[in-house]
């Protein structure tokens, strides 16, 4: 799940039946898969508006790690 999650998130473009069928083979129903897609585009999407629009984070939010050693503020 947390991989499909990724590729949602990552490289939305590229999903295929193909990924479907992954969850599936793991146990997952349709409505999980239904859930699982809303939850995932609905934290993607809030997240993009807020990116836009320069929100900051909240201040209980601590910076995170970036792949490259260095933090986001």
């Amino acid at each position: 799940m947390l991989t499909y999650i990724e590729k949602i998130t990552h490289t939305p473009a590229e999903m295929t039946q193909a990924d479907v069928h992954s969850l599936r083979r793991y146990g997952f129903a349709a409505a999980d898969i239904h859930d699982i897609v809303q939850i995932a585009a609905y934290f993607n999407y809030i997240n993009r508006v807020a990116d836009a629009l320069g929100v900051p984070p909240e201040d209980f939010m601590r910076p995170w790690p970036r792949e490259d050693g260095g933090w986001d503020q």
